[in-house]
């Protein structure tokens, strides 16, 4: 069972719980959120009984509601492993972080790793592994040491593993690494924190700094806001004269970044230049592209190609 759906403890609550979510997929939030506040006064200290009757009371169009048990979910789960803070923020009650929370992103990532490849692949038209990898490419190096940040399930991987010697792959789901290990394309797997600094990020625990003449970040950078913390941690990783390869949701024109309904986070184009600069790496090309689908519209991206210089 996925840990969204975690039980109450509960027999009656979770019977109350499976039939309110059986009216909501029916298109009865209404019905599903009353029957879901039942549910709740037999075990009021249910943090995911909270946040799906958020999401109903949402759908419903009863802002406040939501608002109300989006809060007692944040209240009940600090580590906020439901996004219940991203929630908050797209309602106007809270200002957006500038991080989602670490346990958010890795339980997302835990829950979706089964399906993570056939849903984007097949059902999205996801294709950033593929023009990252042309990016790459066409600089006609061919490269000791990768380092793939966010590796997820490894889809970068085989795509530039023909001109890479040696590949390291870094996600926080260990659910994903684990899909990737499966490839067996990456020389190492381990897991890492991107929000974090350098020396806490876990990147570094077992290996030397400006190690890589590649870095390379495929579809990870929209689950980080404010993304000064990877930059570092690229900028540590990379050995002189280091290609630094990765794509961005395209926020359009603006200066910064915001969240998008989808929780995840989109970047203007000068938003990241800014911070190339601040990290001393020079932009060699841009790309603009769709990247994928999302509730069957095109999502705009930028891929950035970058270096370290000598």
């Amino acid at each position: 069972m996925q840990s969204h759906q975690l039980s109450s403890g509960d027999v009656i609550a979770d019977r109350r719980a499976d039939y309110a979510r059986m009216l909501e997929e029916g298109g009865e939030p209404e019905a599903a959120a009353e029957l879901m506040e039942q549910a709740l006064e037999l075990v009021p200290a249910w943090a995911a009984g909270w946040y799906r009757l958020a999401t109903y009371l949402e759908k419903a169009g009863r802002g406040e509601a939501a608002i109300e048990a989006y809060r007692r979910t944040l209240a009940l789960d600090p580590e906020d492993m439901f996004g219940a803070a991203l929630k908050l923020a797209l309602l106007g009650d809270a200002a957006t972080p500038d991080l989602p929370p670490s346990r958010y992103v890795e339980r997302l990532f835990d829950d979706y790793a089964d399906r993570f490849e056939s849903a984007l692949v097949e059902k999205l038209d996801y294709s950033v592994p593929q023009k990252l990898a042309a990016l790459v490419a066409s600089t006609g190096r061919r490269y000791e040491l990768a380092v793939d940040l966010g590796c997820g399930t490894g889809l970068l991987g085989p795509e530039i593993r023909p001109n890479v010697a040696r590949l390291e792959g870094f996600d926080l789901s260990q659910n994903m690494l684990a899909k990737a290990a499966e490839k067996q394309v990456y020389d190492s797997l381990a897991q890492a924190d991107l929000s974090l600094a350098p020396e806490l990020s876990g990147v570094f625990a077992d290996a030397a700094r400006h190690r890589a003449d590649l870095v390379t970040a495929a579809d990870v950078l929209m689950y980080l806001g404010n993304l000064e913390s990877v930059f570092a941690i690229a900028g540590e990783l990379a050995a002189s004269g280091a290609d630094i390869a990765f794509s961005v949701e395209d926020a359009g024109d603006g200066e910064g970044f915001h969240l998008a309904p989808s929780l995840r986070y989109a970047h203007s184009e000068s938003y990241v230049s800014m911070l190339l600069s601040r990290h001393g790496l020079e932009i060699l090309k841009i790309v603009k592209s769709v990247i994928r689908k999302d509730g069957g519209k095109p999502v705009s991206g930028i891929l950035f190609l970058t270096r370290k210089p000598a």
